[in-house]
């Protein structure tokens, strides 16, 4: 998914870069809200996983390749904002490092792999959490749809700019067939890891996994509601 120097135009590329700049803007005051002295190490964690698992390329057609992305598991775990910031990291470390995507092209990859993994993967997600019971075990079935569905997602944002800015010699078709089919295979892989790492987490740290506040509060609800009936009882 790492889209190289010169495989936009530049008019793409600088619009991406000014839409990755705003979204990290917003996140550097927005992940306050979502990091503690408890949450902020599993950031760096999730940073150096995500970052291990995206080293990992294999091509998928058309001069592109795969990997898997993390933007699902990093929203669940941290939050989507402090995701973003984790994502933007990674992103910029592998640039500078190891010339895997371009700098010229670090906007776009943050806008795909940063902006639009994780929305998608937080909306998807947010939508569950409404939709199922409010019980944590739900959560790694959550965790395994927004996973399957941020990859995908991306992919189509890229073809999107691709259709906009595409500077490659690569037919528009066969690139939506590659990256769409190819992705939705790698969504199968990322959401399976997702939820693992999210169960994982769950059985020892409940506590450290964003997504599960949701349910903590549901939880505390009910406890104070037979606390209040068994005082009324009582009485």
């Amino acid at each position: 998914m790492h889209v190289p120097d010169g495989f936009l135009d530049l008019t793409t590329s600088v619009a991406t870069g000014v839409v990755a700049a705003g979204a990290v803007g917003l996140a550097l005051r927005r992940a306050r809200t979502e990091l503690d002295d408890r949450t902020a190490p599993l950031a760096g964690l999730t940073a150096v996983f995500v970052f291990a698992g995206q080293m990992i390329n294999f091509p998928v057609g058309a001069g592109t390749s795969g990997h898997l992305m993390g933007g699902a598991l990093a929203a669940l775990l941290v939050g989507p904002w402090t995701a973003l910031l984790c994502l933007s990291v990674v992103l910029l470390v592998q640039a500078l490092l190891f010339a895997d995507g371009g700098l010229t092209a670090l906007g776009t990859n943050i806008t795909l792999m940063g902006v639009a993994a994780v929305a998608a993967a937080w909306g998807v997600t947010r939508l569950l959490q409404v939709l199922l019971p409010r019980r944590r075990s739900v959560l790694p079935a959550v965790a395994a749809v927004a996973g399957l569905v941020s990859v995908p997602a991306a992919a189509l944002v890229f073809v999107g700019l691709f259709a906009v800015g595409g500077q490659a010699p690569v037919d528009l078709g066969t690139l939506v067939t590659v990256m769409t089919g190819w992705h939705l295979v790698i969504g199968i892989g990322e959401g399976v890891i997702t939820a693992l790492v999210v169960s994982s987490v769950l059985a020892v740290r409940p506590d450290l996994v964003h997504a599960a506040r949701r349910y903590r509060r549901a939880e505390d609800q009910q406890l104070q509601l037979r606390s209040g009936s068994s005082a009324e009882v009582g009485a």
